[in-house]
């Protein structure tokens, strides 16, 4: 696609944009125009759709007729495929592979039941797979004897699994698997080894979310393994070679409760290996769609303002002009007629075309990065729509776009719209619209693709040292430039975490305002609460030292978190949506349900509720079924109890990232309560204080704010960006506190703040705090790394000449790895 682009500047004579002057961005349906004469020596639209095509000059006569999408269609048939036959003729994988049908469908590869030791069980398909027993082993149904092969695997946990390859006279018990014998090889990121009967060192740590791709080349006798494409060096030399009739299989071994999911190729490979081919070929009609979808770049690249500057004036002397408008709908429609067609002939290649050339095909339309073609995408995506087989396609689509955000990696060089951004804004555009809300909705992995948009591939070790190559701390005998150029490096890194963490907002918004189709009527916010009821109970247990299987990614609790504290903090900026979350009518939706002062209340139920997902967390005191003995509820105590709020923060001294004094997450600073309150009462209980990092997943704009100072700042141990600035309050005074018996007068299903607030907290416990005790870690073990570096240093200068001279150098660059690690890690965190 990316050779098709850069064609475009070499244009067939008559088709041409005509800007109206500087008004060319406002009435682009009257300044982009294509030329059509009465000279029959020059026939503009003929040339117009030749080069759509990407048809040699002049191939096509005149028309008769205007242009349809019957016409279009008999151009793609006759001339299209005449001149692009070679292109989209699709190579099969040849000679050295052999599927085994064993119920996985005809050409079909996936694993082989009859192979499984242990419980492996697919917990989506095609084929998302996870480990239920201690130790579990399983073969595909096809093995290779010549060539070169490849298979990705998608790692949805990070603990120890065995990828690879083995032959059938491997074999699997409770205790053995890949790798565990001869001619049986596997990669093992958790211990960071290789094996073949034993486990020698090799290749990177992996983390939740990379791609590993396992190549074997039986030409050369090696077996390579790939993280994110790139190659961790050959794993293993002299493969003993196979015939027909015995070969190497793809073998995975997982531990209990590790998940990944395996592609031999029934979709496009995410990091595709030159050389190496997929177990399973791609469908053969993949070219020629491909193909049509470039013709169909073309056609919506003439939107552009940036073509329609390279191609004015060059029909200025002709006599009749006819507007682009008039072309693109009969030409949009045939090609997308034809697209669908092929899937008539194949309905088996509709995911692979959704996940390959028609998501690249809307990436390149929608960009990458900003500014976003929304109006050339929604073009297309109208037409398209028009066609019922369309539904099937978008779902293929949303989970590709949900797949991408687990799997993206952040670079420096494309810094801010790196990461999972381009794939979310896109996902966001597409989900304004309720056709394809609905549809998301519908689907019934519908909460496992939401949490996949919420997730984020964290780095490791050799990821920061790309994403920070430059680094900084005090006493540091590093040149003075690292420091800005760290710091330039922190704050692009933020901004992209920033824009990652809107548009996590944005599609929060999109799920809270939708309204499903359904009877009795819902009212807005109830599909968002119920996938928090989801997600809650789904991680029930996660504080444990061994959580159970089945837990999500630690990204997606992060930053849900972010997300509500937002919301609770900033508030939603949709009055529409704060009319029905707000229990409150006289209160301001522009204020934060955490800054809201005068009249508050808060339903007690809330802590007395014996919900599935609250009865495994410790309290104070023990568990809620203890507790519920011995301290009785009674239903008096159930009401909703109401206090005077003492501390306030109007429009004037309210205090957010945006004004000049900064919350207490940026800052360390004092405050009066006495200043803050509005009310002459003065209160001076002192709460906890502790030293701690920011999390990771917090928004970039604090992360930039706080990065100039120093690790050790004191802030205050509060889950929240509250806008209050109090580390020395414990909190906040309660006036003419009381527990009211009126009942709640809001429908069981409807989101309520106060259990947005309840679920933040939980999401705290069970997702950031984790986070806060890993950044704990790093800046201890790097005040530790600093001092034995210093001491190292200071054993160089004073026995310049010792023997122990070089092992104290290799000391000193062994403390100083430790201490840039740590350093890029704390700046991640």
């Amino acid at each position: 696609m990316s050779e098709d682009r850069a064609r475009f500047g070499t244009c067939s004579p008559g088709l041409v944009v005509v800007l109206n002057s500087d008004d060319g961005e406002h009435n682009s349906s009257k300044s982009r125009l294509v030329s059509y004469c009465d000279d029959m020596a020059s026939q503009p639209v003929e040339r117009a759709l030749e080069y759509f095509f990407g048809l040699p000059n002049k191939v096509l006569g005149p028309l008769n007729a205007s242009v349809s999408s019957n016409i279009v269609r008999s151009i793609i048939k006759d001339e299209f495929l005449k001149f692009h036959l070679n292109f989209c003729t699709s190579v099969g994988n040849g000679d050295g592979i052999r599927i085994v049908d064993h119920g996985c469908g005809q050409n079909m590869v996936g694993l082989d039941e009859l192979s499984i030791c242990g419980d492996i069980k697919i917990i989506k398909p095609p084929l998302l797979v996870e480990s239920l027993a201690v130790f579990s082993s399983s073969r595909a149904n096809a093995y290779v004897w010549k060539g070169k092969w490849m298979y990705e695997v998608i790692l949805e946990t990070s603990g120890v699994q065995q990828l690879g390859w083995a032959t059938l006279s491997c074999p699997f018990t409770d205790h053995k698997g890949v790798g565990d014998a001869d001619d049986s090889y596997a990669f093992d990121g958790k211990r960071v080894s290789k094996w073949n009967k034993e486990a020698e060192k090799y290749g990177q740590s992996w983390v939740v979310g990379d791609v590993i791709g396992c190549c074997i080349d039986l030409d050369c006798d090696e077996i390579l393994f790939y993280r994110n494409g790139v190659s961790l060096g050959v794993a293993f030399q002299g493969v003993r070679k196979m015939g027909p009739g015995f070969g190497y299989y793809p073998a995975i071994s997982l531990s209990q409760g590790e998940r990944c999911e395996l592609n031999f190729g029934a979709r496009p490979f995410r990091y595709p290996i030159q050389d190496f081919l997929p177990f399973q070929s791609a469908p053969s009609v993949c070219p020629f769609a491909t193909k049509l979808l470039q013709c169909l770049l073309r056609l919506l690249d003439m939107h552009s303002a940036e073509r329609a500057e390279n191609l004015v004036g060059k029909l200025r002397r002709l006599k009749r002009l006819v507007s682009i408008e008039q072309l693109f709908y009969p030409v949009c429609h045939g090609i997308c007629e034809e697209f669908f067609s092929l899937l008539e002939a194949d309905a088996a290649c509709a995911e692979y075309l959704a996940w390959g050339p028609l998501l690249s095909f809307m990436m390149e339309v929608f960009r990458i990065s900003a500014p976003h073609d929304y109006s050339s995408l929604d073009r297309f995506i109208d037409v398209f729509l028009q066609f019922q087989e369309s539904h099937q396609m978008f779902e293929h689509i949303i989970r590709a776009l949900s797949c991408c955000c687990k799997t993206a990696s952040v670079v420096l060089a494309e810094c801010p719209y790196s990461g999972s951004y381009p794939y979310l804004a896109l996902a966001c555009h597409l989900l304004r619209r309720e056709e394809l809300m609905v549809l998301w909705w519908k689907l019934s992995d519908f909460e496992f693709l939401f949490e996949g948009f919420l997730s984020q591939r964290s780095p490791n070790k050799q990821d920061l040292q790309c994403m920070m190559p430059s680094v900084w701390w005090p006493g540091s005998c590093e040149d003075i430039s690292y420091e800005d150029s760290m710091m330039l490096t922190t704050t692009a890194l933020s901004e992209t975490v920033s824009k990652i963490e809107k548009k996590h907002r944005d599609l929060c918004l999109l799920v809270i305002e939708f309204v499903p189709p359904i009877m009795p009527p819902q009212l807005p916010g109830s599909v968002f609460r119920r996938f928090l009821q989801n997600l809650l109970l789904k991680n029930r247990g996660a504080d444990r030292n061994m959580p159970p299987p089945g837990m999500s990614r630690n990204s997606v609790l992060v930053s849900l978190y972010a997300v509500i504290l937002h919301f609770l903090s900033e508030g939603f900026s949709m009055k529409e949506i704060c009319g029905w979350l707000t229990n409150h009518a006289t209160s301001d939706p522009d204020v934060g349900f955490l800054h809201r002062g005068g009249e508050q209340s808060f339903p007690v139920d809330l802590f007395l509720k014996n919900d599935p997902h609250k009865t495994d967390l410790s309290r104070l005191g023990g568990s809620f079924t203890h507790l519920s003995k011995c301290n009785p509820v009674f239903s008096q105590e159930t009401g909703i109890m109401r206090w005077e709020e003492g501390s306030m923060d109007d429009g004037e001294t309210r205090v957010t990232h945006r004004t000049t004094q900064k919350p207490c997450c940026c800052s360390s600073y004092d405050f009066e309560l006495s200043k803050m309150s509005k009310l002459p009462i003065k209160y001076t209980a002192k709460g906890p204080r502790v030293h701690c990092s920011s999390i990771p997943d917090r928004s970039a704009h604090v992360a930039a704010e706080c990065s100039a100072g120093n690790l050790n700042d004191e802030i205050v141990d509060k889950p929240s960006t509250s806008d209050q600035s109090v580390p020395d309050l414990g909190y906040c005074p309660l006036l003419d506190r009381r527990i009211m018996t009126t009942e709640v007068n809001v429908c069981s299903a409807t989101l309520r703040e106060e259990e947005l607030l309840d679920t933040l907290l939980l999401l705290y416990h069970i997702g950031v705090s984790p986070n806060f005790k890993q950044a704990s870690y790093y800046m201890s073990h790097q005040s530790q790394s600093m001092s034995l570096l210093e001491e190292t240093e200071k054993q160089i200068r004073e026995q310049p000449f010792s023997e122990q001279l070089k092992h104290l150098k290799e000391a000193r660059n062994e403390y100083r790895e430790e201490v840039m690690d740590c350093v890029r890690h704390c700046a991640w965190y």
